[in-house]
């Protein structure tokens, strides 16, 4: 590759997390939001807790405001890049069992309803927590590292 390309691409690398940060970020807090406020046609708490008490995750309510607050908070932290490393690892930690009590049994395609879509989402928490939160976060600024 010409060394203008690699240079380039070089100087812009550290910029990647941003991507991956805003996409993660808002889709974490869009679902947690649905968990949390019931926002966006989503079940609140009471739906939320009775959705995980029928998969035999009990005590449904508290169970629920733990997915609520790591979806919502967490996908604000990613987004922010502030306490990144924390945040990510929660959020790996709710798709794994997402996909265990949710997705597996419906096999790969999330079109089937499978675990095609978490797993994408834990890719991205993991790959955040990795590489850190990049160039732009509240992270860098603060001089936080996990």
């Amino acid at each position: 590759m010409p060394e203008v390309v690699t240079g380039s691409l070089r100087s812009t690398a550290a910029w990647a997390p941003l991507v991956i940060r805003v996409v993660l970020g808002v889709t974490f807090m869009a679902h947690g939001a649905q968990k949390l406020f019931g926002a966006f046609g989503g079940g609140g708490i009471a739906g939320t807790a009775q959705f995980l008490g029928s998969l035999g995750i009990v005590p449904g309510i508290f169970w629920a405001w733990v997915v609520a607050l790591v979806e919502f908070f967490g996908g604000l932290g990613v987004l922010l890049g502030l306490f990144t490393g924390v945040a990510s690892l929660l959020l790996i930690i709710n798709m794994i069992v997402a996909i265990i009590y949710v997705h597996w049994k419906s096999g790969f395609f999330a079109g089937q309803g499978g675990f095609e879509f978490p797993l994408a989402l834990m890719a991205m928490a993991l790959s955040l927590l990795i590489s850190g939160p990049g160039a732009l976060s509240v992270d860098r600024l603060i001089r936080w590292r996990f």
